[in-house]
């Protein structure tokens, strides 16, 4: 095939030399460059050693990497249907689209879902519905007793990304659609930009790597009181919150690429630039349950009273309620846990963790749930719920199921423009969200997608609450899992109540 494919290469440049001889016009000169180039490039191929392919199929098989690289964009606009994209559809995509764009957001002639599939769900509708107009449980208060400052937030909040993971118009836009919106906006483990200082309220993550809390001991990253205070008492923000997993990498630490390590972020990062920068797994700050409650408190002190929460990815069980039952026998808790599922998004992270590690977060969500009732901690410790929520279906399922609040982030990724190139951890966004090139971050208009980040947190709570008036419900914060059915089989549909909170123990 290799002396085939050479040979036509070959014969076709020494055609066009041929009618460059006898028709020496511009567009046979221009052919027979073509043809030269080509011929040069599948002589090079078939000659060189790093590539069997290539050496077999000179220049054809550089096809293979080219479909292979634009693979994902032909799946997506030529191959998948509304509905089995991954790892969010073109429904579930569309739908942000359309309410960051204030768009037209129904759909014509019927659904596209099999309603006899196992597995389907859907909430039973009143014959005495309500005015979605009247639906109050917008808001939920953070803070339990041991908190000084209690903060009022929306029931949609925008979940942990980093600056550093996302560009710097992309944290802009999140931002100032946040404050527009009166919600929230979790910095992520990368500490607090400028870019996150645009009046939005923040939720200050605090990572293992201690970006924005601490600093590097002998090649050690960890947490300083005095770096720590001085972003915690800023009054953008709002709560902190003390990160142990997440969910597409439990266990494994933030993993920053090399090239979008640049000199800006490094320098906020107090790290060196052009280098991969891993959090490590764990905490240097503590080593055990009774530590962390000392820690908390330390970091509530610090913050002069803010509430204070962690974030994990539910893994082992019994490790869990051993830290519940610390928070109980201790009587100090921190004010909420975020619930991160083993199907949430990142930036990077490694096929292993973010495939195998991690309880889903149906199954981990329940489970916090439960435990808080048992030691009687549910009402001083709300529940912040995030891994690929989108529409309001989504957010009525896991608020039924315990959670007080969503997180959301590849949600409002999709809000700024992201196309789900699946680029994220390349620097090579094509629109700019989460890339540190500076001409594809200028793609981003901030002043564009501002206002869509806000559009799609609004229209998205009004579509809860006419999920919830259709329901029969006056309140948000009134919807349990007795209203959530599952299709188990044929003959057989459930309430998430009789899946998830009649036995007597969850995975």
């Amino acid at each position: 095939m290799r002396n085939t494919i050479l040979g036509i290469f070959i014969t076709a440049t020494i055609l066009c030399g041929i009618l460059v001889y006898f028709i020496p016009q511009l567009g046979t000169i221009i052919l027979l460059s073509i043809s030269a180039i080509l011929t040069l490039v599948a002589i090079y191929d078939s000659f060189q050693t790093k590539h069997s392919l290539l050496r077999a199929f000179p220049l054809v098989a550089r096809l293979r990497w080219f479909f292979e690289e634009e693979r994902d964009k032909i799946q997506q606009y030529f191959i998948e249907d509304n509905l089995n994209g991954k790892p969010i559809n073109r429904e579930k995509r569309s739908i942000v689209y359309q309410r960051s764009k204030l768009n037209k957001e129904t759909i014509p002639f019927g659904t596209q879902h099999d309603v006899y599939a196992k597995g389907y769900e859907f909430v039973k509708h009143s014959l005495f519905p309500k005015d979605h107009h009247h639906i109050l449980g917008e808001k939920v208060l953070f803070g339990s007793d041991k908190c000084a400052q209690k903060y009022e937030a929306s029931i949609i909040n925008i979940s942990a990304m980093s600056f550093g993971s996302l560009s710097k118009n992309a944290i802009k836009a999140l931002n100032e659609g946040a404050k527009m919106g009166s919600f929230a906006h979790n910095t992520g483990e990368g500490g607090i930009s400028p870019y996150h200082l645009q009046g939005g309220d923040l939720i200050f993550q605090i990572g293992t790597g201690y970006f924005g809390a601490g600093k590097s001991v002998e090649g050690k990253r960890v947490f300083d009181d005095a770096i720590f205070k001085e972003n915690a008492i800023r009054p953008e923000v709002k709560m902190v919150e003390i990160k142990f997993s997440q969910g597409a990498k439990p266990g494994h630490g933030g993993i920053l690429p090399a090239k979008k390590n640049t000199e800006e972020i490094a320098k906020i990062r107090k790290v060196e630039a052009g280098t991969q920068v891993d959090s490590p797994p764990g905490h240097s700050a503590f080593s055990d349950f009774e530590e962390m409650i000392v820690f908390i408190q330390k970091v509530r002190d610090l913050s002069e009273g803010k509430p204070v929460g962690i974030k994990l990815c539910v893994g082992n069980n019994e490790e869990i309620e051993t830290m519940i039952n610390a928070f109980a026998t201790a009587n100090n808790y921190p004010d909420f846990i975020s619930v991160d599922g083993g199907e949430g998004g990142t930036g990077a992270a490694p096929l292993e963790f973010t495939n195998y590690i991690g309880t889903p977060l149906i199954e981990g969500l329940v489970f916090i749930n439960n435990l808080l009732k048992k030691y009687k901690l549910k009402e001083q410790i709300k529940i912040i719920a995030s891994g690929k929520v989108i529409d309001a279906f989504d957010m009525v399922r896991y608020l039924a199921l315990g959670a007080d609040a969503i997180g959301m982030a590849r949600s409002f990724m999709l809000s700024l423009g992201c196309i789900q190139a699946r680029e994220c951890n390349l620097d090579t966004c094509p629109v700019g969200v989460a890339t540190q090139d500076p001409d594809l971050v200028k793609a981003l208009v901030v002043e564009k997608k501002n206002i869509r980040v806000k559009n799609y947190h609004d229209r998205t709570i009004q579509a809860v609450k006419e999920m919830v008036a259709a329901m029969g419900i006056s309140s948000i914060a009134d919807v349990n899992a007795t209203h959530i059915f599952r299709r188990k089989k044929d003959e057989e549909i459930v309430s998430l109540h009789e899946i998830y909170l009649q036995k007597k123990e969850t995975i």
